[in-house]
């Protein structure tokens, strides 16, 4: 709420919280952002297990694409529709939403894993790698959960990172993309109390991105799929920590 002479008025935190609220996800659709690659396409590997339908996107890795659909049908997702989904760009933002409404009309959750990152010193970030983390990491996020919204029944979950909790030498834009993205969601959660809305945070995974040294990405699957579930509770808005869960 905005206050007066330029101030802002703090409304007051949501406390609420989602436990015990487990449900079996089959036949639900499932959109994951990115899924074509770590962690997103061990996630739709994950939601496929329990018969879920899913919305597969790919950016660039068509062929990617393609073989993680195949897979999801084969572990037993009741249904697949795969997307070529650029975050960056408006256009192909609202036509996959376009595409999702016509075939689904409407989807259960909707997990915005798409992210990139360019790891070094502040003063050797170009001016390109700084647009395309912010760009993709948080506006891209943050323009596809607007696209999808009206569509979403149940929750939407946004990976962040523990870069979004914590500072890291050599990742500045990265930990700023990041902590916008935690911002973003508590933000959220407060003005649609009714979705399940939090981040899911992992710690170093073995991915293209961390030259894959790290955490199996199945084990961030899972924990997207707990939450999803209703498996991990968290204040709304909150919380998934990847290293506390799998503890």
């Amino acid at each position: 709420m905005r206050g007066t002479g330029g101030g802002i008025a703090v409304a007051k935190k949501c406390n609420c919280i989602f436990w015990g609220e487990e449900e079996h996800v089959k036949g639900q659709v499932v959109l994951i952002t990115g899924s074509s690659s770590g962690i997103g396409r061990e996630t739709a590997y994950r939601f496929a297990k329990e018969g879920a339908r899913l919305v597969l996107t790919y950016y660039k890795g068509k062929t990617r694409g393609e073989a993680a659909e195949k897979r999801c049908r084969r572990l037993g997702a009741t249904d697949t529709l795969l997307l070529h989904l650029d975050v960056t760009d408006n256009e192909s933002v609202a036509g996959a939403a376009r595409e999702v409404k016509r075939k689904y009309g409407a989807i259960d959750f909707l997990i915005n894993n798409a992210g990139t990152g360019a790891f070094n010193l502040f003063k050797k970030q170009t001016a390109k790698n700084i647009e395309r983390q912010i760009r993709t990491n948080l506006e891209g996020l943050i323009k596809v959960t607007r696209a999808f919204l009206p569509q979403v029944k149940k929750g939407i979950i946004n990976i962040a990172s523990a870069a979004g909790k914590e500072a890291y030498e050599e990742m500045s834009v990265y930990c700023g993309s990041k902590f916008g993205v935690r911002g973003f969601t508590q933000t959220l959660a407060l003005e649609y109390p009714r979705l399940r809305i939090c981040c899911v945070n992992p710690d170093e995974t073995a991915t293209r991105l961390s030259g894959y040294q790290g955490r199996p990405p199945q084990e961030v699957a899972e924990v997207i799929f707990r939450a999803a579930s209703g498996k991990v509770g968290c204040q709304k808005g909150g919380d998934v920590d990847v290293w506390k869960v799998m503890e």
